[in-house]
């Protein structure tokens, strides 16, 4: 037993003098640098406003790759393009007549002289606009600007052209609606623009702008629009469930409605009076069209005709 005291013991001591003499572990000095300088890095993104301080590379130093992606931005020179219309604005080109031929400008500026006494001569010309992917529904002439010409399509798009420019021909690209556009009119005072579609609503444009103003939302769909002749702030829909409707502009709310049971509205027309309007439908019963066209009372809301045409109809047969 003494002698296995002995070794344990024994044991024991020189691990004792070991652990007195062994030297502690070794640890990392972090390393000092006195003259650390730093500078301030440049987000990479859109706005180029914000900074970021960060420590300039030192030699030894884990560099992040996020830091190391910023350094490299931060050395190359950025380069600032020409401004230029993008793919996505509505902006394609100028409304103006700058760069119509003068003979041509001319012509437009007397359209409603009398030329009948004159020794003008007039020259056929034709030009070709070519942007709509599938078939045009509507075009109409600018009732103050009588160069541009609006047209739209089943491609869902509004289309402002400058005819007789020299340089660029499409001046806006319109894509507010979200299915085929039915209807467009000019209002009869400056650059806006009103249109309906399949989308169930009409829609008023700031052409000059390029910027959508008003939506009309309506739960069906909208094959016809017309401006109040006298007031600009007013005008008519009709739709595909017989409903007609007057819009106020300033407010974007209803001003009235007018319904009768018809069928799809498909077209209207206020009277020289501007108290009533005419619109024509598409109610066809057995082998007669009945209550097609009927004349309304602006204010009162009610039919002044209740039948102004009849007329029985046949099929011929195809051979």
């Amino acid at each position: 037993m003494d002698l296995l005291c002995n070794a344990y013991s024994t044991t024991s001591d020189e691990d004792e003098e070991v652990g007195k003499h062994a030297l502690p572990p070794l640890k990392r000095a972090k390393p000092e640098f006195p003259h650390t300088s730093s500078r301030t890095l440049p987000v990479v993104g859109v706005n180029q406003s914000k900074f970021i301080p960060t420590e300039a590379p030192i030699a030894g130093r884990y560099i992040s790759k996020r830091e190391r992606v910023l350094m490299a931005s931060a050395s190359q020179p950025s380069h600032v393009g020409p401004s230029t219309y993008s793919a996505c604005s509505p902006v394609q080109g100028s409304i103006s007549d700058s760069y119509i031929r003068k003979d041509i400008l001319l012509s437009l500026k007397n359209r409603t002289k009398d030329y009948s006494n004159s020794v003008h001569t007039s020259e056929r010309i034709s030009t070709t606009l070519t942007g709509h992917t599938k078939a045009v529904n509507a075009i109409q002439w600018s009732k103050t600007h009588s160069h541009l010409l609006a047209s739209a399509g089943m491609d869902s798009s509004i289309y402002i052209w400058n005819v007789w420019n020299t340089e660029q021909k499409k001046s806006r690209v319109f894509n507010v609606h979200t299915a085929a556009v039915k209807d467009i009119q000019w209002s009869n005072h400056g650059l806006s623009l009103l249109s309906c579609g399949y989308d169930c609503s009409s829609r008023l444009i700031d052409v000059e702008k390029g910027l959508e103003t008003r939506v009309f939302k309506e739960n069906q769909a909208v094959g016809v629009i017309k401006f109040h002749p006298n007031n600009s702030n007013l005008f008519l829909s009709g739709g595909s469930s017989g409903l007609i409707r007057l819009w106020d502009i300033r407010t974007g709310n209803e001003a009235n409605r007018y319904s009768r049971g018809l069928g799809p509205i498909l077209d209207l027309e206020f009277m020289n009076n501007t108290r009533e309007f005419i619109s024509s439908s598409d109610e066809s019963k057995s082998n007669i069209s009945e209550n097609s066209i009927i004349v309304w009372d602006v204010s009162r809301q009610v039919p002044l005709s209740n039948q102004v045409y009849f007329e029985p109809f046949t099929y011929e047969p195809v051979v």
